[in-house]
């Protein structure tokens, strides 16, 4: 059987590199540990500075944030996600994302199923980032740092 040949494995986090978000920002970052072209989701670490927001985008899928470190919210609700608190997106949802909080920055571990589709004030779609462009703004920036890529589309 084929399940037998996949083993249990592990993702050190200082072997993965914090790449910037562009061209959203370059102030918030991006760690990914995954990126899974048959069920299109990413597991990514994001850091962001408080007081930073992300443009509107709108979920084709599922997500879930489990916050690590500092605070944040959807300007389009009433609740602040802190640490040890956990958020989950209903596929179809939209959310524009801001930073919050006395803490200096944020950590989220994000697993993100389908395409965020980031749209302007109008709702129209600026962009679409998905576990291929995770992939492509990753080995982008490993060239440009002389980095070794690994293959985030394997988990190991």
């Amino acid at each position: 059987m084929f399940h037998h040949q996949v083993d249990t494995s592990v993702i050190d986090d200082a072997s993965t590199p914090w790449v910037p978000f562009s061209p959203y920002s370059n102030d918030v970052l991006i760690k990914y540990f995954k990126a899974d072209p048959v069920r299109g989701e990413t597991i990514t670490l994001l850091k962001a500075p408080a007081g930073a927001q992300m443009p509107k985008h709108h979920h084709s899928g599922t997500v879930i944030v489990y916050t690590i470190k500092g605070s944040w919210k959807y300007i389009e609700h009433d609740w602040v996600a802190g640490p040890g608190s956990i958020v989950f997106e209903t596929a179809g949802s939209a959310h524009t994302p801001t930073f919050v909080g006395d803490s200096d920055e944020v950590i989220t571990l994000n697993v993100v199923v389908g395409d965020l589709l980031y749209m302007d004030d109008n709702d129209n779609v600026l962009a679409i980032e998905n576990w291929k462009t995770a992939v492509q703004r990753y080995e982008a920036f490993c060239q440009a740092n002389d980095i070794a890529p690994r293959d985030i589309t394997a988990f190991n």
